[in-house]
């Protein structure tokens, strides 16, 4: 039998709020397309401050805070993410571009890279799409590149969330490992 014990809190040694302000941030940035889940924002939020984004923008239908479905899933992580509401996911998408970030869909698409072959770089902007109609064509049109997460079940798709964990975390290890990124 292993010899596990549980950490506690304390033991973790998470940083505080401001101390989360003045750490390092990952150089991607999180633009949520149209998420109607407001559980799934908040998930969004606790991934963004987990991997240390540097900033989750909310567009279109997606919900904001302050608001107690989000509360339930972020847990206090809407306090930490620098996060911005942009009612025109275009304008962001132009904007992030001439600040040169790549901007890549996660979605399924006739010419989309799986994950595990796509190699990250600095200054990315990622986009996660509606829970049923996905990342919308003319956002698929605006990236630089799509990517999809490799799947071998029956349903041919991931709930939003659990994907920008999966992806957040490719990227951030990608990005320590590959280009000395530290956070």
């Amino acid at each position: 039998m292993a010899n596990n014990k549980k950490l506690s809190l304390d033991e973790l040694k998470r940083l505080n709020l401001e101390q989360f302000y003045k750490a390092p941030k990952l150089p991607i940035v999180v633009i949520l397309d149209n998420i109607r889940s407001l559980n799934n924002v908040g998930s969004f939020f606790r991934t963004c401050d987990a991997f240390r984004i540097e900033k989750l923008y909310l567009t279109g239908g997606t919900g904001c805070p302050p608001n107690k479905e989000i509360y339930k899933t972020a847990l206090g992580a809407e306090n930490s993410v620098n996060w911005e509401y942009v009612t025109d996911i275009a304008e962001i998408i132009t904007q992030l571009s001439q600040s040169g970030y790549k901007i890549v869909a996660v979605e399924q698409t006739q010419n989309s890279i799986p994950l595990t072959d796509f190699l990250p770089e600095p200054k990315t902007a990622l986009i996660f799409g509606n829970e049923v109609e996905g990342v919308y064509d003319f956002v698929v049109n605006s990236a630089d590149f799509c990517i999809e997460i490799p799947q071998y079940g029956t349903k041919h798709s991931l709930n939003v969330a659990v994907s920008a964990g999966i992806v957040i975390h490719y990227f951030t290890n990608y990005l320590i490992k590959q280009h000395n990124i530290k956070i």
